[in-house]
């Protein structure tokens, strides 16, 4: 990889953290940045879910030092990103002025572009196969995100199991449409070099939620139950899943001798 793109994206990972951690201690500096009214407590938790994960990903490509892994990081940029300007630019108004989100969501597709053109294209350095069952996982993922991603566009009620408002909806569905395209860039990309930067930031997005979520049984609606169990299956087996592969599982651990 290129020194200089190398060093950029430990950057944007550093920064992508620091907004993470910044969300979830809700530190008013950073949640200052958030322009969209009615977001609680747990939406600051996903938010940062997401960002962890964002930064769990991108460190993963400059950890192996391989720039044909950055594409399904870019990918997940462009998709995230280029419907939230839009979205942001609807919403506007006096109440929420989501102008700077909508600003910091083109430099976000721009950066995301210019990453697909470093990266789209390059031979990997390590060819080693994504393992079958991480396969069959991501299938599974890319079905479920599809489906609560395009629900919760759609604004339908009862798909996160707490309440969020319908802006909020939106956004969280394009969060889970960008990472079913980065999921399935992985099916298409089939080396441990791709997957192993997915389960990366899923272990981390999974982390960032396990325990809220667990927290919630004694007190969640009826309503919002189900939702709530299968929610914490999905984060509990899928952070089981990336523990196995990236620290246990011998062809694939971070810490293997070099093949």
């Amino acid at each position: 990889m290129n020194p200089r793109l190398r060093l950029l994206l430990t950057v944007v990972a550093a920064v992508q953290a620091v907004l993470s951690i910044g969300f979830t201690m809700q530190v008013p500096a950073i949640t200052g940045l958030w322009p969209f009214p009615g977001t609680t407590a747990l939406s600051f938790t996903f938010i940062a879910s997401i960002f962890g994960a964002a930064a769990a990903s991108t460190f993963w490509c400059v950890w192996i030092n391989d720039p044909a892994s950055v594409a399904g990081v870019a990918l997940d940029y462009v998709v995230i990103f280029a419907p939230a300007v839009l979205f942001a630019l609807a919403v506007n108004s006096a109440e929420a002025n989501t102008i700077p989100f909508a600003i910091a969501s083109v430099v976000s597709v721009a950066f995301g572009v210019w990453l697909l053109t470093q990266s789209w294209g390059k031979r990997y350095r390590d060819l080693y196969p994504t393992p079958r069952p991480i396969l069959i996982a991501f299938v599974v993922f890319i079905g479920a995100l599809i489906i609560a991603g395009g629900a919760l566009v759609l604004k339908t009620p009862g798909i996160m199991p707490w309440q969020i408002t319908p802006d909020l909806s939106v956004l969280f569905g394009a969060m889970f449409l960008g990472a079913a395209v980065y999921f399935a860039y992985g099916l298409y990309k089939r080396y441990w070099s791709n997957a192993g930067g997915q389960l990366a930031g899923f272990l981390v997005y999974d982390l960032f939620l396990i325990v809220p979520f667990f927290q919630r049984f004694g007190t969640i609606s009826d309503t919002l139950r189900v939702s709530l169990t299968i929610y914490t299956a999905v984060v509990t087996l899928s952070a089981l899943l990336a523990l196995y592969y990236l620290f246990i599982h011998g062809p694939t651990r971070i810490l293997r001798p070099t093949r």
